[in-house]
């Protein structure tokens, strides 16, 4: 086992897709992104709506409409382009058994990466943070977090603020000891968590989303515990774990 395994201890936390193999296995994986696949997810799943992510090739990419039409679903696309997309609002009024397929370069590349591992795979954001929580603690007692973080211009990824909170959020109602990094996870979360959605707006990611015209995202996905839905990975899909 690697020194990145964190096995030491119940709760960890480390990023992206190559965190599913480095750390230890775990009987829950939580995979956090906030801008806005896990944020997208909650709101959808919460409405009876079951998520399938699907790994990112670009908008256009013809082997996604495939996908979904095969899964009898219907494939988000670009925002103000499409009826659903990554934009969390564009699922507020989505109805009950909609099959939704969802591209996402992070939250989903991470969700699809653990779908193996035999884990529960759980997405979480900060709106369902402690209900995420709470469930984990009830389905086992290992604990991997990953944020998903972003990308920067080179595909490379990006640790991104907006989940490092979401993920020290997560943590923060986890049992038993936890890793340094997920320890460093809770520190960030409960230094903001008076001021999430200013520290949103002000952090590179909302500014980011600032620039692409997406200001409403931020006030979605900082309703910290909004809301109790439990997205859980059940075979090709997130549904709801309650």
């Amino acid at each position: 086992m690697t020194p990145f395994a964190q096995k030491d201890w119940t709760s960890r936390c480390e990023w992206g897709c190559e965190a599913v193999s480095a750390l230890a296995p775990a009987d829950v994986v939580i995979v956090v992104d906030v801008f806005s696949f896990g944020t997208c997810v909650d709101v959808a799943v919460s409405r009876g709506v079951t998520m399938i992510p699907y790994g990112w090739n670009g908008w256009d990419d013809p082997a996604a409409a495939e996908f979904a039409r095969v899964h009898g679903a219907e494939l988000a696309g670009k925002r103000r382009r499409s009826r659903y997309s990554l934009a969390p609002k564009s699922y507020v009024d989505a109805p009950a058994g909609l099959r939704c397929v969802l591209p996402s370069p992070n939250g989903a590349r991470v969700s699809l990466a653990a779908a193996p591992s035999g884990s529960l795979v759980l997405a979480g954001c900060l709106r369902n943070a402690r209900a995420v929580a709470e469930f984990a603690q009830q389905a086992g007692r290992t604990f991997n977090v990953i944020p998903s973080g972003e990308r920067w211009r080179d595909g490379s990824m990006r640790p991104a603020l907006e989940d490092a909170l979401g993920a020290g959020a997560i943590l923060s109602w986890l049992p038993g000891p936890r890793s340094p990094e997920a320890e460093a996870a809770v520190a960030i979360f409960e230094r903001c968590r008076d001021n999430l959605l200013m520290t949103l707006d002000a952090c590179g990611s909302g500014r980011e989303l600032d620039e692409r015209g997406h200001h409403d995202d931020k006030f979605i996905a900082a309703e910290l515990d909004a809301s109790a839905c439990v997205p859980r990975l059940d075979g090709i899909g997130f549904v709801d774990a309650r």
